[in-house]
C-alpha cells in the first residue's frame, strides 16, 4: 500500500474528465492535477515542444512526490509518452492505448472511427495503437477542432453544436464505423449528443473511463494502491486560476476546492 498522491496532467482543463473517472474508480487515492493553462492548447504545437512541456510537468509532479503519473492529454500521450516512460522513475500511463484496446474489443466489423484535436489526429497515434492490436482494422480519423471551445463554453447540447457535430461526423457515418473513440478529454461531455448523431448502432469509447481502468490495474499490479484513510485532491495550474475554477466545475461536476498557481 502506498499513500503518496497520484499525478495527473493535461494541457489545460479537459483532463479533468480523466481526473473525475479516477476519483470514481479509485476513491481512496489522493490526486495532484496539473493543468498547463498558460500554454494551452498543445494540439497545434510541434512534437518537440509538446515533449518539452510534458517533461517539465513530469519533473514538477515528481518533485511533489507522486507515485505514478497519468498523462490525461491525448496530444502529450501521442508525442511524449515514450519519452516520459523512459525518463520517469514512477509508472506513466497515457490515454491512447486504453482507448485503442477498448475500441478493438468493441468493434464487430473492424471499422473504427477516431475523433480528436488536429494534433492528435495528425500524429496517427490512435491508428498505430489500434492496428498493433488488430492489423486488419479500418481506422477512420477526423479532427474536430471546434468541439473544445464549445465544451468549455458549456454548449454541450446546443443546436449549433449538433450542427457542427453532424458536419464533422458525416464522413465516419458514411464509412460505416461501428465504434467511435472520443480521442480528446473534452469530448466525454458531448457523449449524449455524439451518441444521438452517430446512432445506437455505434459504440462510443470514452478514453477517460478506459484510462482510469488502466491506471487502477497498473497501481494494483505494482502494489501502489492507497490503503484508505484520508485523501485529498490538489489542482495546480500555470495561469488563470479563476477561469480554471469556473470551467473546471463543469468537468468535475463539483467545485474545485484547492487550486494553486505554479508557472513552469
Amino acid at each position: 500500500m502506498n499513500a503518496a498522491p497520484l499525478g495527473v496532467f493535461d494541457s489545460g482543463i479537459g483532463g479533468l474528465t480523466v481526473a473525475r473517472a479516477l476519483f470514481e474508480r479509485l476513491p481512496r487515492e489522493s490526486v495532484i492535477y496539473y493543468g498547463d493553462t498558460a500554454r494551452v492548447p498543445y494540439g497545434p504545437k510541434s512534437p518537440e515542444t509538446v515533449r518539452r512541456y510534458s517533461a517539465e510537468i513530469l519533473a514538477y509532479l515528481l518533485y511533489r512526490g507522486v507515485k505514478a503519473v497519468v498523462v490525461a492529454c491525448n496530444t502529450s500521450t501521442a508525442h511524449a509518452l515514450d519519452y516520459l516512460q523512459e525518463h520517469s522513475p514512477v509508472p506513466v500511463v497515457g490515454v491512447i492505448e486504453p482507448g485503442a484496446r477498448a475500441a478493438v474489443a468493441a468493434t464487430r466489423r473492424g471499422a473504427i472511427g477516431v475523433i480528436g484535436t488536429a494534433g492528435t489526429i495528425a500524429s496517427g497515434a490512435y491508428e498505430r495503437a489500434i492496428k498493433a492490436l488488430r492489423p486488419d482494422a479500418r481506422v477512420h480519423a477526423q479532427s474536430c477542432p471546434l468541439f473544445v471551445p464549445l465544451v468549455e463554453e458549456g454548449w454541450f447540447d446546443y443546436p449549433a453544436t449538433e450542427l457542427i457535430a453532424r458536419e464533422y461526423l458525416e464522413p465516419l457515418r458514411k464509412a460505416g464505423v461501428d465504434v467511435l473513440v472520443l480521442g480528446c478529454t473534452h469530448y466525454p461531455l458531448l457523449k449524449p449528443l455524439l451518441g444521438r448523431v452517430m446512432g445506437p448502432q455505434v459504440a462510443l469509447v470514452d478514453s477517460a473511463e478506459e484510462t482510469a481502468k488502466a491506471a487502477a490495474v497498473e497501481l494494483e499490479a505494482r502494489g501502489l494502491l492507497a490503503g484508505g484513510g484520508s485523501h485529498d485532491h490538489l489542482f495546480v495550474v500555470s495561469d488563470d486560476e479563476q477561469r480554471f475554477r469556473n470551467v473546471g466545475a463543469r468537468f468535475l461536476g463539483e467545485k474545485l476546492k484547492q487550486v494553486e498557481v505554479v508557472p513552469l
